[in-house]
């Protein structure tokens, strides 16, 4: 979802009170321009937001974005989780890519991964979805009416994976 959308579900005391998960983040924007995000949600909303950084462990309360025109993933470290960083071909014309790190996170992670798909263009997260309903995990995509471009939410709407079609100011409480 664009800038806006991350702002909004950050800044939801919803969200923060029960943040009890790592989150991590493919928002499609050129490298620098994510940290620059990252930097002002964190000041914003007091949260643990950065960009991941190549094995770091993943804790609950973290909010991770993948670095600007690279893509993030997640592997298992012990009984947790760390970030991956690395420079694949871009995937839908994407990197990062949330089709990249929504196959992670399934392959990792199994039926405990909640994707979230937000307003944005084309197609990227679809295959990741379908990836992540085969291993038993849930997903939440945006109404197409609270959507500035519903290409992205729309895909996986149409093609009968979301587990809930929400407007923005839902997802927080969801979440």
């Amino acid at each position: 979802g664009g800038p806006a959308a991350l702002a909004m579900l950050v800044e939801a005391k919803e969200l923060q009170s029960n943040l009890h998960a790592p989150i991590v983040i493919a928002q499609h924007m050129p490298a620098l321009f994510t940290k620059h995000l990252a930097d002002r949600l964190a000041h914003d909303s007091g949260l643990d937001i950065a960009e991941v950084r190549e094995g770091e462990v993943l804790r609950p309360g973290m909010i991770r974005f993948a670095p600007g025109g690279r893509h993030a993933a997640v592997r298992r470290v012990g009984g947790g989780l760390a970030g991956v960083v690395h420079d694949g071909p871009p995937v839908n014309s994407c990197r990062p890519s949330a089709d990249v790190l929504f196959a992670a996170a399934a392959e990792t992670a199994k039926r405990h991964v909640l994707a979230v798909v937000l307003t944005g263009m084309g197609h990227d997260g679809l295959d990741g979805c379908r990836a992540i309903r085969e291993k038993g995990g849930r997903i939440l995509a945006q109404d197409e009416a609270t959507s500035l471009i519903w290409g992205m939410p729309g895909s996986v709407v149409k093609e009968g994976l979301a587990d809930q079609v929400l407007p923005l100011e839902q997802f927080p409480a969801r979440m």
